[in-house]
């Protein structure tokens, strides 16, 4: 009885629902004796409706499960549900073996039906985070893709460590690796501290630096102190950036780093990565394992499978948006093509080390290994700058060429005066739905865009990262102070936000907008650069309270 019981779809359909709706997710501490444990301290002896559990509180509480640290149960009063199930089952109240039936009933939720319904919906709640992180997660990574780039500065990478040393790194304004060392400035050996600042200093007037970029791990706020220090005491002005490192480590001992620096060593390739990323985000980022990148909560929680499958996507999009630059384009930018597989990219590295400079988009055509398919699918998102087609460094299809050149006869314009004043301000005033070009008003609309501003960038659009000359400690902050910061990271529950503290501050989502947001990532992404004001300071953690709201 017990069993055909539990076999009822029906029945289990009922109580599944009643559980889900009526249900509590509930804790209790296993161990809490370490400081990894502590971490989970929020959730002792935790409960909350399982119909209103946000999904990062279930995947906190499912990995706090997993490292023993917690229990988790779904709790029910049972009366309802037993009072259900006899109401289906017993038919005759006065008949001899109800009591018997009561007891199969009982058996029939305890051991079978309950146990089993649990898994459910724990399973149910831990998919639907999952899509919640990975979703999260994606959108972060691109959003740090698409980061503008710093262009035309020499940069002086600076790698942040205590025992180990900070290793530098010069980069040029293309990003070609100068120099590298190692420094100590926090030993306890004042001569040591004292040649690295000069070090330092030596090496921003022989390269004559423009920018410092320092990594945000550990050591990361004393090392903006001591370079602080050091800009203070030059004639030269050279500003600096704090940029995330995450995934430099990951990149130093890959392939592809090997292979760019095969005489550095792992901390010096992490060092050259770390100013690379600044000068170009995506094309550097895109040498990292996009699960690498860690701008979320609990990526290492979800599936990998999906989690790659997804991050691999926005990442194609972010390239294909960009667009790629065929005779500078590393193996790792070059894979995101749409179109292009490991034989064509192998093709084109190949044809470039042995023929130089690719000069045109036709050109690619004679590449061995790029088929007619291949090449229709790839030569949209790919530019050759200074070739011999003045066209080839737009975003136009060869497709749409001939229709690009009548229109520039239509404007007495030739291929030379592409990107001028001229041309804009004669196309700024022609007239799209009068047109007799055999062309839709949308394809000529991009048309049009791609001949004003040949070399766009859509990451240009946006607004540059915050270049800092002076640090900022808590106790210079008071609430009600308004500040200029850059969001850092973008989670269910709100912003974290870099305001140039050794901790970035946290704005909730309450306080994002004056308007109900589903979630922060619906107005916000990594990278944002936005106005707040401090609403609450605790010195002794150095945490930080944010508000977007005026």
């Amino acid at each position: 009885i017990a069993e055909w019981i539990s076999d009822n779809a029906y029945y289990r359909k009922w109580i599944r629902n009643y559980v889900y709706n009526n249900g509590i997710i509930s804790t209790k501490v296993k161990k809490d004796n370490s400081d990894e444990a502590k971490v989970y301290e929020m959730y002792y002896n935790y409960s909350e409706e399982v119909k209103r559990i946000k999904p990062h509180r279930v995947l906190a509480i499912n990995r706090a499960e997993d490292e023993k640290v917690l229990t988790v149960s779904v709790d029910i009063s049972k009366d309802k549900i037993i009072e259900y199930l006899e109401s289906k089952v017993i038919k005759n109240k006065d008949s001899f073996v109800c009591k018997d039936v009561k007891e199969a009933i009982l058996d029939s939720f305890k051991r079978l039906i309950y146990p089993s319904i649990e898994r459910e919906i724990r399973s149910e709640l831990t998919e639907k985070a999952n899509i919640v992180a990975i979703d999260n997660f994606s959108k972060n990574v691109e959003s740090l893709l698409l980061q503008p780039p710093i262009k035309e500065k020499i940069v002086l990478a600076f790698d942040p460590g205590f025992t180990n040393g900070c290793k530098l790194a010069v980069v040029d304004k293309t990003g070609k690796y100068l120099y590298s060392c190692v420094i100590y400035p926090f030993s306890k050996n004042d001569k040591d501290v004292i040649e690295s600042k000069n070090t330092l200093k030596k090496l921003i007037n022989d390269y004559n630096v423009d920018i410092i970029a320092i990594g945000n791990g550990t050591a990361s706020r004393e090392s903006e102190m001591l370079v602080v220090d050091v800009i203070k005491g030059i004639e030269k002005h050279v500003e600096y950036i704090i940029v995330s490192e995450a995934g430099a480590s990951i990149y130093s001992t890959e392939k592809v780093a090997q292979e760019e620096f095969p005489n550095l060593t792992p901390n010096e390739r992490s060092a050259v990565s770390i100013g690379r990323r600044l000068q170009d985000p995506l094309a550097e980022l895109v040498k990292i394992p996009p699960e690498g990148i860690g701008v979320g909560l609990y990526q290492h929680d979800v599936p990998e499978k999906d989690l790659k499958t997804s991050l691999d996507f926005v990442v194609t999009r972010a390239v294909n948006n960009v667009g790629v630059n065929v005779n500078t384009a590393s193996s790792s930018l070059l894979k995101y093509v749409s179109g292009l597989n490991k034989k064509a990219i192998e093709a084109i590295i190949d044809f470039r080390n042995t023929n130089g400079k690719i000069k045109s988009r036709e050109e690619l055509k004679k590449v061995k290994g790029i088929t007619d398919k291949t090449y229709e699918q790839s030569i949209g998102f790919i530019r050759v700058i200074d070739g011999t087609n003045p066209l080839d460094k737009t975003d136009i299809h060869p497709e749409s060429y001939k229709v690009a050149i009548e229109l520039l006869k239509e404007i007495d314009c030739t291929l030379d005066d592409i990107g001028s004043d001229k041309l804009k301000d004669k196309l700024n005033n022609y007239n799209i739905e009068k047109s007799t070009l055999e062309v839709d008003k949308y394809t000529l609309e991009d048309i049009i865009k791609s001949l004003c501003k040949p070399n766009r960038d859509p990451r240009d659009d946006m607004p540059k990262p915050i270049l800092k000359s002076d640090v900022l400690k808590v106790e210079d902050l008071h609430i009600g102070d308004k500040l200029q910061g850059t969001v850092r990271n973008v989670v269910d529950f709100g912003l974290f936000i870099d305001i140039g503290l050794h901790n970035d501050g946290l704005a909730h989502i309450s306080k994002l907008s004056k308007e109900y947001i589903k979630h922060p990532s619906d107005l916000f992404s990594v990278g944002d650069i936005i106005d707040c004001t401090v609403i609450d300071i605790k010195k002794d953690t150095e945490k930080v309270s944010l508000s977007l709201i005026d």
